[in-house]
């Protein structure tokens, strides 16, 4: 190393050509000369000079020869040189040797083989620019990058800034000028023979032009060989500025568009060779996918209706059309270059028609994927139109990947304002409807939250998931619930701090690039903040929970004391006729029952909104038949206990309210039954009757004990429970609303109230009317057998009276007809005793129908349910039936296990 640094750069020079072309000193003075312009040339290298990337490139090619010892060496032995003062353009000797690997024979799309490195240094005169032109840094560049160093980089022909193309050598397709792969080592070559091909000659000769040039002055002109034109025929540099025109989507002289065929077409009568025609109309293609881009963007840019989303749609197209403009104007401003110097087409420095093929492969792919997104786009607007956008974007193409993200940045920018305006400002100014939130101006303040806002399913963009789209329907909604029907004049700010919006296409799409971080996490914020707000403001200015467990003590029965008070005073009422009752009296009533209980402790908000309803009447109606509680809900908390809520909550009372008139008729029954046994010991003959009332009265009380069981224990305190955690877990006002819904659903439904337990709600009314029927014969019985015991009692006490008196007793006359009337009663006790047999009859025929349809019922709840009204299987031994359904049932359980 000592000695190379004592020789002169010219000797050390000179000692490279006789070393990489094997000849002596004096036959390589001509190869001396070259080396020497090329160093000496003031060309500054537009190769980025990064020394950590050119020595990752050798190793990455020794490793790809399988020379994993050899990589390893070179790893250390760079090592130890950066380490060292020696060389001050390490890079410089690491590309060489890079560059000398290569094989330039093979097409390569990357940037300073060995020969385009010497090309590249060479003047840039027009008359003395070789068979080379260098490449933009990179094709997959935008428009305005390409075009930018386009401009920085022409001399004074232009051309030399355009692209990497060898004429003279193997023809470059696109597909190997985007594929990034480098070229194979020619390491097994020798060095002379890779010298030569790494300088710039013709397709039939290497370094023998290079001999014959003289060493200062002007090149000697390549020796392709250009093919004679016929008489006639169109030169290619006519075709060349046809196509220019062609690409802007104007007609040329020779290319035309055909409207028959809807495409640029040479006209036939045009004498030009298959080659030149055949590449003219790829080219053309461009100028058709222009006029499709520029056709739909000039026809909507004017429609308002498109809508904001549309709008920015065009402008997106715009901008890639403005630089491809831009890119074209490069071109033109070469053509005239030429026109000026007087280039011929046959110079190496000229614009071609195989040049434009290479140069505008990139713009024509882009143009492609914009008239595609154009068809695709056709019909759609708003969210759905953002869609399609999305929906181009999962490619595995890069160049395009990239371009429909810039497209969908600019598109999606509106909808996010709409967004973030939505959930922060609880605005919508959806003009043209493409906001995936629809609001209806006609719906009422009473129904804001349920009808007013709604998805629009078909314009909730590809990138948004439904779960995203349901919470900004919610965030906005609570925001004007609040404004609107709470009336809360709260500061937005206070309930959730405002975020940046999406301000600009960047700001949309750094934000798309993120949708499960930084976008997720905004409306999560938003949700939370804002759905905590409003249930704070529900619960602390309008009692919800309160108005909720209201609910559950007297429309579903819970306040026991209270609701057995009520029937206590309401009874001499309610057993008149229905025609006949006033609601003022009952309300009378109603709140000496809530004085006289713990109901009076309830707050005063909530006991003025309770009060008594009358339904409507029937014919043969009683009071009981009618009367019904109710509570009045109105503002906010009426969005919870909505009309139809409240319509089940009024069908739940009336059956609720009619089983617990069972209870208190059975306990006036027993009650009745335990004060005149005593009394009617003394008459025998009504012992089979009253013990025939006693057993049926037991039954009955024992039905209606487990169906009372059944309905407050299984049903309303289950579904209670569940209810209230669903509630203190809610998250927000639609969670306390499906809660809540779902409890009415399933009490209806468990309680024999819906469509599908019509036959068994039947038949526990009739079982009902059987029991207020009993009562009566009771009642009846009762009577006639206390008058019957009264006038016993006064004939024995006369004539306890006239004896006492010292007189007969009684005559025989009285005693005639004492025995007499005692035959009369006697002769009604048979009677008496069939009543209640059909009344037993038929109340345990109608109980035997209603325990088979619990046993075929599909609710487990109801099947236990039967068990327990028949567990004696006193039932089950009288109704076969009963018997078949339970084997059913027990090889339906143990299928299941």
């Amino acid at each position: 190393m000592a000695t190379l640094d004592q020789k002169s750069p010219n000797v050390l020079l000179q000692s490279l050509c006789c070393r990489i072309t094997g000849k002596s000193e004096a036959e390589v003075a001509h190869q001396f000369q070259y080396a020497v312009r090329v160093i000496g040339s003031n060309y500054a290298p537009t190769i980025e000079r990064d020394e950590f990337l050119v020595s990752e490139k050798i190793k990455k090619e020794l490793l790809k020869q399988r020379r994993e010892a050899d990589a390893a060496l070179f790893s250390e032995l760079h090592r130890k040189l950066q380490t060292q003062s020696v060389l001050k353009h390490r890079w410089s000797v690491l590309y060489l040797l890079l560059s000398l690997s290569e094989d330039p024979r093979k097409p390569s799309g990357r940037v300073g083989n060995y020969g385009a490195l010497f090309a590249q240094a060479l003047p840039r005169d027009a008359h003395s620019t070789p068979f080379y032109c260098t490449r933009p840094q990179s094709l997959a560049l935008g428009y305005g990058e390409r075009s930018a160093g386009l401009s920085a980089s022409m001399g004074t022909s232009g051309i030399s800034s355009l692209g990497v193309y060898t004429l003279n050598g193997p023809t470059v397709t696109p597909q190997s000028l985007l594929s990034g792969q480098p070229p194979q080592s020619a390491a097994a070559q020798p060095l002379g023979a890779r010298l030569a091909w790494a300088l710039p000659v013709s397709s039939s000769s290497a370094l023998a032009p290079l001999a014959t040039r003289p060493l200062l002055g002007p090149p000697v002109p390549s020796s392709r060989v250009v093919r004679p034109r016929k008489d006639g025929e169109v030169s290619e540099a006519a075709l060349v500025r046809d196509i220019l025109y062609v690409f802007q989507g104007i007609d040329g002289k020779f290319i035309k568009m055909s409207v028959q065929d809807n495409c640029y077409k040479i006209d036939s009568k045009v004498v030009l060779c298959k080659s030149l025609r055949d590449t003219s109309s790829r080219l053309a293609e461009l100028g058709w996918l222009h006029n499709k881009v520029r056709k739909y963007t000039d026809a909507r840019s004017l429609d308002r209706a498109f809508g904001l989303v549309g709008q920015s749609f065009c402008a997106a197209l715009h901008q890639e059309l403005k630089e491809y403009y831009r890119l074209l104007s490069v071109l033109h401003s070469q053509l005239q270059v030429e026109d000026e110097h007087g280039v011929m087409v046959c110079t190496e420095s000229s614009l071609t028609l195989r040049r434009l093929l290479v140069w505008m492969y990139d713009p024509k792919i882009r143009l492609k994927t914009q008239a595609a997104l154009v068809d695709f786009c056709q019909g759609r607007k708003g969210g759905e139109l953002a869609s399609a956008v999305h929906s181009y974007g999962k490619t595995g193409d890069p160049q395009m990947r990239a371009l429909v993200q810039h497209i969908l940045s600019l598109v999606s920018n509106p909808i996010l304002n709409f967004l973030y305006r939505w959930i922060y400002d609880g605005e919508l100014e959806d003009t043209y409807h493409e906001f995936f939130v629809a609001s209806d101006p006609n719906v009422k303040t009473d129904r804001l939250w349920h009808d007013k806002y709604s998805l629009r399913k078909s314009m909730i963009p590809t990138f948004i998931t439904m779960e995203q789209a349901s919470k900004v329907l919610l965030i906005g909604k609570s925001i004007n619930f609040l404004h609107q029907v709470c009336q809360d004049r709260t500061p937005l700010g206070k309930i959730t701090p405002a975020s940046n919006s999406a301000d600009t296409p960047r700001d949309t799409a750094e934000l798309l690039s993120d949708l499960e971080g930084a976008f997720q996490e905004k409306i999560d914020a938003a949700y939370f903040d804002t759905s905590k707000y409003l249930l704070d403001v529900l619960n602390r200015n309008y009692l919800l929970l309160e108005h909720l467990q209201a609910m559950r003590r007297y429309l579903l029965l819970g306040q026991g004391d209270f609701i057995r008070h009520l029937m206590d005073l309401l009874k001499p009422e309610l057993v008149r006729p229905a025609t006949t009752l006033y609601q003022h009296n009952l309300t009378g009533i109603l709140e000496t029952a809530v004085r006289a209980t713990n109901a009076q402790y309830d707050n005063a908000e909530i006991l003025k909104r309770l009060d008594v309803r009358l339904l409507e009447v029937s014919p043969g109606d009683t009071g009981w038949d009618v009367f019904s509680l109710d509570y009045h809900v109105d503002g906010p908390i009426a969005t919870v206990f909505t009309r139809e809520c409240m319509g089940h909550y009024l069908r739940v009372f009336n059956f609720l309210w009619r089983a617990k008139r069972m209870e208190y008729t059975l306990t006036d029954i027993w009650k009745g039954q335990m004060c005149n046994a005593k009394l009617l010991k003394t008459m025998p003959e009504l012992s089979g009757v009253l013990h025939q009332c006693h057993i049926l009265a037991s039954e009955m009380v024992h039905f209606i004990h487990q169906m009372q069981y059944y309905i407050t224990f299984e049903v309303l305190e289950c579904s209670w429970d569940e209810l209230w955690n669903r509630v203190q877990q809610a998250q927000d006002l639609d969670h306390i609303i499906a809660a809540h819904d779902l409890f009415l659903d399933r009490v209806i439904s468990r309680c024999l109230l819906d469509n599908s337990s019509r036959n068994l709600l039947n038949q526990l009314r009739a079982i009902f009317d059987q029991i207020i029927e009993f009562q009566s014969a009771q009642d009846s019985l009762y009577r006639s057998a206390l008058e019957e015991l009264t006038l016993r009692l006064q004939f024995e006490e006369r004539k306890q009276q006239k004896e006492t008196e010292g007189q007969w007793g009684v005559t025989a006359e009285q005693e005639a007809e004492e025995k007499k009337r005692i035959q009369e009663f006697q002769e009604t006790i048979p009677k008496m005793r069939s009543q209640l047999r059909i009344l037993t009859h038929f109340y345990q025929n109608i109980v035997q129908q209603f325990l088979v349809l619990l046993m075929t019922s599909t609710d487990e709840s109801l099947r236990f349910l039967s068990f327990r009204l028949d567990f004696n299987e006193h039932y089950k031994a009288r109704e076969p039936r009963l018997r078949a359904s339970l084997g059913t049932n027990r090889g339906r359980r143990q299928s299941n296990i």
